[in-house]
């Protein structure tokens, strides 16, 4: 179903967090977000909530807009530790030619460099859809030349956000420390 041959791009892009590792929870940051503040971190950020999926498990909704495609990401938590969060997302993408859906692995992790900074990592992989690769053949659209124009707009959306997540994510460490010294 997601192999190699239906993948549309796999970026990662790292960045440093000024905060110590202790005081980093990826996924509490992710499913408390703040919309502007998620809507700070790139300006292709729409909109974004939490909600839960019908067997409890938490998901992140993000709206946004990547290469002029209106993306709505319903991501489910498939592993979710402070220091390594992953996100799966069957994702609506509204196209000029109609709806498609793409999946989605969103990975989010830290490692610690020292006492007070750690490496963040924001790793993003998509794949077509069976009705994605329907969607390309009617409309003559070689899967190839599809992906070889995707990759360059998913990969500066990355490489866009990451510096963005990694302050937003060193502001939610430094404000959990904060919380904890006044305990």
């Amino acid at each position: 179903m997601h192999s190699i041959e239906n993948q549309i791009v796999d970026s990662s892009f790292s960045a440093i967090i000024n905060a110590p590792i202790e005081q980093v929870d990826i996924p509490k940051w992710c499913f408390t977000l703040p919309e502007k503040e998620y809507q700070g971190c790139s300006p292709a950020h729409i909109a974004a909530g939490f909600t839960t999926a019908s067997d409890g498990t938490r998901m992140s909704i993000n709206v946004e807009t990547i290469g002029g495609s209106l993306m709505v990401q319903h991501y489910l938590e498939t592993l979710g530790e402070k220091d390594h969060l992953i996100l799966d997302s069957d994702s609506d993408v509204f196209t000029p030619n109609g709806r498609v859906t793409i999946h989605v692995t969103w990975e989010l992790s830290v490692k610690k460099l020292d006492a007070g900074r750690c490496e963040f990592t924001n790793r993003v992989r998509s794949y077509a859809t069976d009705e994605m690769m329907a969607s390309l053949d009617r409309q003559g659209i070689p899967f190839e030349i599809f992906r070889t124009q995707r990759q360059p707009m998913s990969i500066a959306h990355n490489k866009g956000e990451t510096p963005l997540f990694a302050a937003s994510i060193e502001r939610a460490a430094l404000k959990n420390a904060a919380s904890t010294k006044a305990a």
